[in-house]
């Protein structure tokens, strides 16, 4: 396995491609591995990252008329996109989702659904298998238990996937603050979506449009 190391293999949002997998009703009743609201927020959050660094995102669900459709949050941060519905459990084996991402031209798959240890891992496995570069954003994924996403992790970890939380791509994306061109829509999903980090944010900001106090 080639080691996934040196600056070569950060993110970076001119390389990237987002596939948000199955964040439907029946799979969020029946996560056990996160608190429900914190997968909700924390896929919300990954697309609207996206969304800011210009990063092409494919939304993808399985049999919707019975699953349900894509939450809402999501498919809100991309108004009138079409979401792929598939019969296909694993979304690499459904050509349309694969023909989406390659029309992209992107090299860094990146992913994130419902169920980790299955509609995850199967096509971030096959993925690898045909050479993608994947990374896998596991707080914006979720099991049917902890085990079963640990496991899947464990899984997917050992044919050669990068793993990482929303904020940590995020933050790979924006790289360098000196870059402006995105800092405040990434601000903006900060406060909205990172808890306490957003709400430091809007502390600092507080504190330095506080005038002075003059001297008496």
């Amino acid at each position: 396995m080639t080691p996934r190391n040196g600056l070569d293999s950060l993110l970076r949002p001119e390389d990237s491609v987002l596939v948000l997998i199955d964040h439907q009703p029946y799979q969020l009743a029946n996560l056990n591995s996160h608190d429900p609201h914190m997968v909700v927020n924390n896929a919300t959050a990954l697309a609207k990252a996206a969304k800011a660094f210009g990063v092409p995102t494919i939304l993808t669900s399985v049999i919707a008329d019975r699953g349900g459709l894509i939450f809402p949050q999501i498919t809100d941060v991309f108004p009138g996109q079409e979401v792929i519905d598939r019969t296909f459990i694993n979304t690499w084996q459904d050509r349309k989702v694969v023909d989406a991402v390659r029309a992209t031209g992107r090299k860094q798959l990146i992913i994130a659904g419902l169920w980790t240890e299955i509609c995850v891992a199967m096509p971030t496995i096959q993925a690898l298998g045909e050479g993608w570069d994947v990374t896998v954003v596991t707080d914006a994924s979720g099991g049917t238990s902890v085990e079963a996403h640990e496991v899947g992790i464990q899984r997917m970890i050992a044919a050669g996937a990068n793993m990482m939380t929303w904020l940590s791509v995020a933050s790979e994306w924006q790289r360098d603050w000196a870059r402006t061109e995105h800092a405040a829509e990434l601000a903006e999903v900060l406060v909205r979506h990172a808890a306490g980090s957003g709400i430091a944010f809007l502390w600092e900001q507080q504190l330095l449009n506080t005038p002075v106090p003059s001297k008496g």
